[in-house]
């Protein structure tokens, strides 16, 4: 905060304060405070607040400006509330659980001002922390700081451009972090025939943190800057080496801030290093090898994410020791004991598999769906025989403060009986309140959003394109293009989408980014462009540069949201879940998350689980069936409004859908499993006090 110092008035000097903890990127009032120190900038420096008060010159005249300071003092009386809580949900059922859960992750998707993510796992990673900070369980983060982050995208002629940006922290929500003493931290990592050296920041998410390392420091080499740099980028060698940085270099960050866990939860393989690095403490300690083994695995938890066996990440033996030298006589054993902890057979020989070391070195293990966890058992199921582990199952939900619109919370405010429904998110009992809603409020609501929503993605489109209709049905498309979630399944039939989409009565917005180096990915966004262009100009819209913002318009201003993966390839998904909470249906394949809410009221549900058809056979029954689905159901019941102009029927899903998802798919619910099953059952015996 130290470059902040002098340019704030004293009046509103914990501005700084504020700035720097992301409390307030899920609490309205906090952004209605920045935004209203300088509207344009807010806009143009993405809702960055650090930024903001770098730049802006409206300091003085805010501090004088009666409004704004009354405004200031709300909401830091409520920051320094959620900040001072004693009464916490985490401490009224664990009270002397007191280290925290060490939570690691490649990505943390916490607010578009950090585009340190790339999709789905990245912002489950950012929900997941908030929750936590929500319910008062302890809890530190440890990630990567990406010097270029992922990439921004441009798309021209229906060509995927990255663009890659400089990341300057100190324009940025982030902290150096430091050591109980006071010094910044930096830590060291064994790369071959060097040390590489890691600075170590702090992002603030309410009462947790999430720790980054940066290896572009002057301490390290030109070509050794480079290792954090890019998000998913790089060949072999770079993944390796980022996956050390984050297991190794991440627990040693951890003990130089003075944290020591009561346990490690590895979110998703790229951070299995840990563990051997907590090994390696152990052993070093005195500790044998085999017990210091069987103690990290007691109190270590993994979350696996990829139902695709190409997604979990695997080194061939040469790269591996080359990176691995001196680990087996560090770890006190022999290579061929470190090499089992990780060995997986594969068609072109043997490999060390980052998802192997993370099952055998973990005592809890969950899927992140019920689907998930029978892909899973049927991927490791050998694995998970020998060690005599088994694979329980943690849907994922979403953080309900970062993704419902500020129209709807106030909605929802004005007819829910207290704050039940604030305080417990994840109680169903809580929303009933929803149901009584008279449909006319609740329609109007949403149109507004919509026309907020629209309106910002119109400007994602590009010169030249035709605006969106607010008054057309909206059906939402976005996420990461992989092929697996057939992002141009509509397109099977053009024709009949065609007909379909009538005169402006149906519209679809597409978004996302493919991997640089997923090239039938991105033949996906170009065949989307060209019939954007052509057959279904005016009816198919692709949005460039995906990213938190763009995704929280569209979740909540959609009016339909599609999701069409092959099953069961989506081992969860959570931007349905979003669309829900904001009362956009789903129209989706029963994969992932979907199949435990669709109830048949609250949706629709495209084709089954999975057939022994072909790939094609497939893809033109379900494109068929979501035709008919449209054609049938969704289009009729959406303009199909009465003489007051509201189509109650409609409503009426729209409610179901807010009452079925918001509770059952909350990060809050989603935590407390967590805390219940896995992170209590296994944190060490430090953890309590």
């Amino acid at each position: 905060m130290a470059h902040l110092t002098g340019r704030l008035p004293r009046r509103i000097e914990r501005l700084s304060e504020l700035a720097y903890n992301l409390f307030w990127s899920w609490h309205p009032e906090a952004q209605r405070l920045f935004e209203r120190l300088d509207p344009g900038l807010w806009e143009r420096c993405e809702h960055n607040p650090v930024r903001l008060l770098l730049e802006t010159e409206n300091l003085p005249g805010a501090a004088d400006d009666a409004g704004f300071v009354d405004l200031y003092h709300g909401v830091m009386r409520a920051f320094d509330d959620y900040m001072r809580r004693r009464d916490t949900w985490m401490g009224r059922i664990y009270p002397d659980f007191r280290a925290p859960v060490a939570y690691f992750s490649a990505e943390f998707g916490l607010h578009e001002s950090l585009p340190i993510y790339s999709g789905g796992l990245g912002v489950l990673a950012g929900d997941h922390v908030k929750s936590a900070s929500d319910l008062g369980v302890p809890l530190v983060g440890v990630g990567i700081l990406y010097a270029q982050g992922y990439f921004r995208q441009r798309i021209e002629g229906g060509v995927q451009r990255e663009v890659y940006e400089p990341f300057d922290p100190r324009s940025r929500p982030i902290l150096p972090a430091h050591d109980p003493d006071g010094g910044e931290v930096v830590v060291g990592v064994s790369m071959p025939g060097r040390t590489l050296y890691l600075k170590v920041w702090e992002v603030r998410v309410g009462i947790c943190r999430v720790l980054l390392l940066d290896a572009d420091i002057p301490q390290n080499s030109v070509e050794d800057r480079t290792l954090t740099a890019r998000l998913y980028g790089g060949d072999a060698r770079t993944r390796i080496a980022q996956e050390i940085i984050l297991g190794v270099g991440g627990v040693r960050a951890l003990r130089a801030v003075g944290e020591r866990p009561a346990v490690f939860h590895m979110n998703e393989g790229h951070a299995a290093f840990l563990s051997l690095e907590r090994v390696r403490e152990l052993v070093a300690a005195g500790t044998s090898f085999k017990e210091a083994v069987r103690r990290v695995a007691a109190s270590t938890v993994f979350t696996t994410h990829t139902p695709v066996p190409a997604g979990h990440d695997a080194f061939s033996p040469g790269l591996f020791w080359e990176f691995m030298q001196g680990w087996p006589e560090a770890l006190g054993t022999t290579p061929e004991g470190l090499w089992a902890l990780g060995r997986r057979d594969e068609e072109w020989g043997e490999t060390f598999n980052m998802t192997v070391l993370a099952m055998r070195l973990s005592g809890g293990r969950n899927a992140v769906s019920a689907i998930h966890r029978k892909v899973t058992e049927d991927m490791w199921g050998d694995l998970l025989r020998e060690i005599g582990g088994r694979i329980d199952h943690i849907t994922n939900g979403i953080h309900t403060w970062s993704w419902l619109s500020p129209e709807m919370a106030e909605l929802f405010d004005e007819y829910a009986s207290g704050r039940a429904w604030r305080e417990a998110v994840d109680d169903a009992g809580a929303w009933s309140f929803v149901e009584e809603i008279p449909a006319s409020e609740l329609w109007e609501t949403h149109r507004r959003v919509k026309k907020r929503a629209l309106s910002f993605a119109s400007r994602r489109i590009g010169a030249g394109s035709p605006g969106l209709d607010p008054g057309a049905l909206t059906i939402g498309f976005a996420r990461r293009f992989a092929t697996y979630k057939r992002a141009t399944l509509l397109l099977q039939d053009p024709e009949r989408l065609r007909a379909i989409c009538g005169e402006g009565r149906v519209q679809f917005v597409f978004a996302g980014k493919a991997h640089p180096a997923d090239t039938p990915a991105k033949g996906f966004i170009r065949e989307l462009c060209r019939a954007a262009e052509e057959e279904l100009s005016g009816v198919l819209f692709v949005l460039e540069d995906y990213d938190m913002n763009l995704a929280r318009h569209l979740v909540q201003g959609v009016d339909v949201w599609l999701n069409n993966p092959r099953p069961p390839l989506e081992a969860s998904g959570t931007s349905g879940q979003k669309a829900a909470l904001n009362g956009a249906p789903n129209l989706s394949v029963l994969d992932g998350w979907w199949p435990e809410a669709y109830d048949g009221t609250n949706g629709w549900a495209v084709g089954g689980e999975g057939t022994s058809l072909s790939q094609e056979e497939q893809d033109a029954a379900d494109a068929d069936a979501l035709y008919r689905i449209l054609e049938e159901a969704v289009v009729p019941l959406y303009h199909g409004a009465g003489p007051s102009g509201v189509p109650e029927g409609w409503v009426g899903v729209m409610r179901r859908a807010v009452v079925t998802v918001a509770p059952a798919f909350s990060t809050q619910r989603m935590v407390r499993d967590y805390v219940h099953r896995l992170y209590v059952p296994h944190a060490s015996s430090e953890g309590f006090s």
